[in-house]
């Protein structure tokens, strides 16, 4: 484990790693670059959804990580119900109590946000901090977030040699802001919530986001429902299970002072009508008990997508184990030319270069189902061989 800050001109504590000081910047372009160039290297804008719009949208698309065929019928009728109240402001009260309920809370402890996205700004905008640290590889909207408040971010980077785990040491004492996901996004990694748990201090905002937990059985290592752990902040969204990106619906899960300072960022009725109607449906039981069925359907396509691309070991293909979201990660020598081979052959795939602690040797694949998978495995072939990767 490494990190790295934005503000650093050589060694000192902007390239400090779990090994000492003074270490260069894992994926640095050049040998005394300044540790700014490295901070920049990376689009922290770029999201899997670019892959499929304009030429991409025909293809077959493993770059998002939205379950495919959602939402189910039922919450797009539900959704559609809602239509007939648009006339009025919304009314975010029903849908925060029922988050609340959910997650065995009061209700002064949630915010509904427009996505888990407006959370991440809020946090930037809102918190008064001075040493903000990110834990990647992970989601990039925190740290850009928190550059367009006027934040300088330090990275803590995650290493594939040891499985992208978490150690909990290597985050600096004096960080009051720790931003780090679980599992992880696009690692796949599911942090154990004790170790994360010990990121805690006084003084300190944890932020754990969850935006992918509902896609493990039980949610386990989940810390949604914890009141104990000092400075926790947890984000959910909706988008991702249900398939809602188009709605935008999250929420926050915090102490009730930090939930009035996010709230005091937001405008005026920022949760739409048919987004808290869609917040009300999923966290019904009923709702609870397909979310729970489809956790456990990710476990089974993901571990066939893993056996397919475990035969693709001799061309050099590893994926980042043990997977727990419902994506993987996967390196190969030649990402790059291989994914554009595969955009040729109609599948869309996820750069991994994007993001901090990761270079052009990484890809990202969500998971399908099998059929889907099995057509995928095919075409890798194909475009293994063409690349001669």
């Amino acid at each position: 484990m490494r990190t790295d800050s934005d503000d650093t001109d050589g060694p000192g504590p902007g390239s400090r790693g779990a090994g000492g000081h003074g270490q260069k910047p894992h994926g640095q372009a050049q040998a005394g670059a300044p540790a700014g160039a490295w901070a920049q290297a990376h689009d922290l804008r770029h999201h899997g959804d670019a892959e499929v719009r304009d030429d991409g949208s025909a293809l077959v698309d493993l770059a998002v990580n939205v379950r495919a065929g959602t939402p189910p019928a039922w919450l797009r009728d539900h959704i559609a119900g809602s239509l007939s109240g648009l006339a009025a402001y919304p009314d975010g009260r029903a849908a925060r109590a029922a988050v609340a309920a959910r997650h065995g809370l009061p209700v002064e402890r949630v915010l509904l946000t427009a996505g888990a996205a407006e959370a991440f700004v809020l946090l930037a905008r809102a918190l008064k901090v001075r040493h903000p640290v990110v834990v990647h590889p992970q989601f990039t909207e925190p740290e850009a977030a928190l550059r367009d408040a006027g934040h300088t971010v330090e990275r803590v980077l995650l290493r594939p040699e040891e499985g992208f785990r978490l150690d909990p040491s290597a985050v600096p004492e004096d960080a009051d802001l720790v931003v780090i996901g679980n599992p992880t996004n696009p690692t796949s990694v599911l942090h154990p919530a004790g170790l994360i748990a010990e990121l805690a201090r006084p003084g300190r905002t944890l932020v754990v986001d969850e935006a992918f937990m509902d896609a493990v059985p039980d949610e386990r290592e989940s810390l949604a429902g914890r009141t104990d752990v000092p400075g926790l902040v947890v984000l959910r969204s909706l988008t991702k299970t249900w398939g809602l990106a188009g709605l935008r619906i999250g929420y926050v899960l915090a102490a009730p002072e930090t939930v009035t300072e996010l709230e005091r960022g937001q405008p005026l009725w920022p949760v739409s009508t048919p987004a808290l109607a869609a917040a009300e449906a999923c966290m019904t039981p009923q709702a609870l008990v397909e979310q729970a069925q489809a956790a456990r359907r990710v476990v089974m396509d993901r571990a066939h997508l893993i056996a397919g691309l475990r035969e693709f070991a001799s061309d050099g293909v590893r994926v980042a184990e043990p997977a727990e979201g419902p994506f993987v990660l996967v390196g190969l020598p030649g990402a790059a030319a291989v994914r554009d081979r595969l955009r040729r052959l109609g599948f869309a795939v996820r750069r991994g270069d994007t993001f901090p602690g990761l270079d052009e040797t990484w890809l990202r694949l969500a998971v399908r189902d099998r059929s889907t998978v099995n057509r995928f495995l095919q075409a890798l072939d194909q475009a293994l061989s063409l690349t001669g990767a």
